[in-house]
């Protein structure tokens, strides 16, 4: 049984979003919360399973009160409000839904969560691949795309460049910029999986073909893409020791 807390100051919404999990037998509403200070203490007291959070409430907002947490939580957000997504999926929200929820956009989010849920804990007894990406990194990078919202998973990623303010993030499907920082975006994905071969490089590990020697004490990675990237004295310890030389 999944355990279940419903964090809302609006009544209507907790009743609404409490009738649609009837349906869902594996999932039990243990708590609910009409703001984030109390929805904070009931987190840590019942440690649940998922989260249906919203965003602007009194005390504390739902952002505000997943920052104080230690221990990261299963979120689904339940806004009235659009603005918040981009800052939503940054923060990991397994989905994002708009009020008035419908019945068919809540259960889509209900189904993603469990399907997510179900890949973790086959992972778990199965144990680490070089495919997964660890607990506590993101697998995924919010960027903003001509006004619109593009969520690029880990996996998808050939590169990431550092661009002045911004960082280049080369995909299968295109380069996008993010104004953050390498460092930022280095710390946020998984060490197993991406290593900082040069100042101005990230590059996973799933994407290297070889490594060539260049002037003095550089090198040049090939990557799958065809892109050569170019490789610090630092970046190759970082190499050795992650692929084992």
């Amino acid at each position: 049984m999944y355990k279940v807390v419903i964090i809302d100051d609006e009544p209507l919404a907790r009743q609404l979003i409490r009738a649609f999990l009837q349906s869902h037998k594996e999932m039990e509403v243990v708590a609910e919360c009409g703001d984030g200070f109390e929805g904070f203490k009931t987190i840590q007291e019942v440690n649940p399973d998922l989260v249906f959070l919203d965003v602007q409430m009194p005390k504390l907002n739902g952002f505000e009160m997943l920052e104080l947490l230690e221990k990261p939580v299963s979120v689904i957000f339940t806004t009235a409000f659009d603005e918040y997504a981009m800052k939503a999926f940054e923060a990991n929200a397994v989905d994002y839904l708009l009020k008035p929820i419908s019945k068919e956009r809540f259960e889509k989010a209900v189904e993603k969560w469990l399907q997510l849920n179900t890949t973790k804990q086959v992972q778990n007894l199965e144990g680490l691949s070089p495919n997964n990406i660890y607990e506590g990194y993101q697998h995924r990078i919010v960027v903003k795309d001509n006004g619109l919202i593009r969520i690029i998973p880990a996996n998808d990623i050939h590169y990431v460049e550092a661009n002045d303010d911004y960082v280049k993030i080369v995909t299968k499907d295109g380069s996008y910029l993010k104004k953050n920082t390498l460092s930022n975006i280095e710390a946020s994905l998984d060490p197993q999986q991406f290593i900082r071969v040069h100042r101005s490089y990230l590059i996973p590990i799933s994407q290297l073909v070889r490594i060539e020697p260049y002037e003095k004490e550089s090198h040049i990675a090939l990557l799958q893409c065809g892109a050569k990237i170019l490789v610090s004295k630092s970046g190759m310890v970082k190499l050795k020791t992650n692929l084992g030389w």
